[in-house]
């Protein structure tokens, strides 16, 4: 009987097997750990909460080649400027109603969730709804009356009544204003406003 070759040998491929498997799970360890560093709430990449107390802009890095948000002066949500403390708790709120309300089943957030209906992870940095002051007031017109102020570039879509009080839809607009200060490296592309995927 004819021996069997070593790139043939079961046991052989057996210890690889597991060399490979310990090395894969230690640079899976690495880089999860690198990650969470990076997208940590309050690093360079995801800004604290009380960013909602600057202005928050969209432009184009021609280094990067790619759209960068850009923390400016104090700009605060609703007027009102906030401690870290309650800006946590508003936008945590707001996170939590988006979540509670099942908004990713039709809204991508971040890259995560349907494409049915636009994109919201720059949803505030949308130049449709005019001016700081004015945004704040029809973002919360908006979603506390969908049905009546819905953008439909017509598609005929339009989203449900959320039955939100004018503070839920304050801690929403508070989310979506943090959200868009995150560093997504240019995602999504090429934003302008948010439209409807085609169909």
């Amino acid at each position: 009987m004819a021996a069997v070759p070593w790139w043939a040998n079961v046991r052989v491929w057996g210890h690889i097997a597991v060399w490979v498997t310990l090395v894969m799970m230690v640079a899976l360890v690495v880089l999860t750990w690198d990650t969470l560093k990076v997208t940590a709430i309050g690093s360079e990449r995801v800004p604290a909460f009380s960013v909602i107390n600057h202005r928050i802009d969209y432009v184009y890095s021609e280094p990067l080649r790619m759209m960068m948000p850009v923390i400016g002066e104090k700009e605060p949500l609703f007027g009102k400027e906030l401690t870290e403390v309650e800006a946590e708790a508003l936008v945590t709120h707001g996170k939590k109603l988006i979540q509670g309300k099942n908004c990713m089943n039709c809204h991508p957030l971040l890259g995560n969730g349907a494409y049915y209906a636009p994109d919201l992870t720059k949803a505030w940095l949308d130049p449709a709804w005019g001016t700081p002051q004015s945004r704040e007031l029809l973002m919360v017109t908006f979603l506390q009356d969908p049905d009546t102020f819905a953008r439909t570039f017509g598609s005929g879509r339009k989203m449900p009544p959320l039955d939100i009080s004018e503070e839920e839809a304050r801690a929403i607009v508070a989310f979506l204003k943090w959200m868009s200060a995150i560093n997504t490296s240019g995602f999504p592309a090429q934003f302008r406003v948010l439209l409807m995927p085609e169909g």
